[in-house]
């Protein structure tokens, strides 16, 4: 199927785009990367009201695992409007929970699932991490927390304390005691060596620190991580490093959550992105792809920690019903059709190539990530190496690059340290000539932007 880059933009979505842009806030982000008005979505494609259509590797930012309106979840959608169930019930039981509940403890790994709590929280991952957060200080009795460099955890201000970009955190207060801890990055290890040793010495520094009796670490409430840093730049942490922090946390008592936001739901090659590394946390933050398209957020966590009194931690749309049909829906559409393993074998396919493109895209640093949750370092090929090898990032070129993709009806978004990071999340449903398409669109984008500078002399 080739998908045509279509005509310009038509007056009324241009009329949207200009009321959009005197009405709403300046905090506006994707609106700003990608100016189109979306009309129609199907899958991978989205129809912009100019005609235009584009493969969509963003996916809602990880949300869409089965796709724009996807029948399944559109079925579970229009059979629980016709049964006239109840949409809003703040926490109270209804079949649709009961369901809910039901496909996502069987989902996760059996051992954590047999004796786990669900804490329905509002409808967006920060503020399950907001409730992680705060179930471990009422286990614990302690407020600290443990982060990592490159992490995100959302915009509220617990989350955004255990946060590592400091560009967002800057204009506010500090919210609480965190202690940064260093993220295994072997293109750009923190201790500029790489790598297993990069790893290794993460690790040793992680429990010196914590161990050193005026290392100035009071102990701590919890510590956070994602298996995989998202917005950080796609960096996956390293299955025997994982291993390390549950060892480090479990013989000093700390428990270890896992923020699963955007690993979860078959993104990374697995149900959930703990099952590569084999370990048992004590709670994991699930969101984006869990309401098979629509807000919602749990924390499910181990049942010894479950001391919280009746209202320790609530939300007006915590009872979103079509959310957990949808939810459901997905969950088991996900694991009856092989999408996780799909998810593996596109995702190391889409690697193979990209990295084998290097040669002749000598801005391509770095190709990382697992299973459909990609990422790709642009770099400045002349600048020079770290330690690690490593050129020093180019940001302004992945701005164009995202400019060239748009223009050739590719949707990717930055991240990374420097927002020099394209990011790939298409949804688990990606077809093998839709997964072809986007490696050509890509790497043509890139090829354009590198010659851009020089075609403007």
């Amino acid at each position: 199927m080739t998908l045509t880059v279509g005509t310009p933009a038509a007056p009324a979505g241009d009329a949207i785009l200009r009321r959009q842009r005197i009405r709403e806030s300046a905090a506006r982000t994707y609106a700003r990367s990608f100016p189109i008005v979306p009309v129609r979505a199907n899958g991978m494609t989205v129809e912009g009201a100019d005609g235009r259509r584009y493969l969509d590797c963003l996916s809602g930012a990880g949300t869409l695992a089965l796709g724009h309106n996807h029948p399944v979840v559109l079925e579970a959608i229009r059979r629980t409007l016709d049964s006239g169930a109840p949409l809003h019930l703040l926490d109270l039981a209804t079949a649709e929970k009961d369901d809910f509940t039901t496909a996502l403890l069987a989902s996760l790994p059996e051992r954590f699932a047999a004796r786990a709590r669900i804490h329905f929280c509002g409808p967006a991952g920060t503020d399950a991490v907001e409730a992680a957060l705060k179930l471990m200080q009422t286990a614990t009795g302690r407020r600290g927390a443990l982060a990592f460099t490159g992490a995100y955890h959302g915009m509220t201000a617990g989350a955004l304390a255990v946060t590592g970009n400091t560009a967002v955190k800057a204009p506010l207060p500090s919210g609480g005691e965190v202690t940064r801890l260093p993220y295994p990055y072997a293109y750009r290890c923190p201790f500029g060596v790489g790598g297993e040793r990069g790893a290794e010495l993460a690790a040793a520094y992680t429990e010196r620190l914590l161990d050193d009796p005026s290392g100035g670490v009071l102990p701590p409430a919890a510590m956070i991580l994602e298996p995989v840093q998202g917005e950080g730049g796609v960096v996956p942490a390293p299955d025997g490093w994982l291993r390390e922090m549950r060892r480090i946390t479990a013989e000093r008592g700390i428990p270890l959550i896992l923020d699963e936001v955007q690993t979860g739901v078959g993104r990374t090659g697995r149900m959930w992105a703990v099952e590569h590394s084999g370990i048992e946390p004590d709670a994991m933050v699930l969101s984006k792809a869990i309401g098979g398209s629509l807000p919602l957020a749990v924390v499910v966590y181990r049942e010894e920690y479950d001391g919280w009194q009746p209202g320790a931690h609530t939300g007006t749309f915590r009872g979103n019903t079509l959310a957990m049909a949808a939810g459901a829906a997905t969950l088991r559409h996900v694991a009856a059709n092989g999408l996780v393993a799909r998810a593996e074998t596109v995702g190391a396919r889409i690697t193979a190539r990209l990295d084998g493109a290097r040669d002749r895209l000598p801005v391509i640093g770095d190709v990382r990530g697992r299973g459909l949750m990609l990422g790709v370092e642009l770099v400045d090929p002349a600048g020079e190496p770290d330690s690690c090898g490593a050129r020093p990032a180019d940001p302004r070129l992945a701005v164009r690059v995202r400019e060239a993709c748009l223009a050739r009806g590719l949707i990717v978004e930055l991240g990374g340290r420097h927002d020099a990071v394209l990011r790939l999340l298409p949804p688990l449903t990606i077809t093998d000539e839709q997964a072809d398409a986007v490696l050509e669109r890509l790497c043509d984008a890139i090829e354009f932007a590198m010659r851009q500078p020089e075609e403007g002399k």
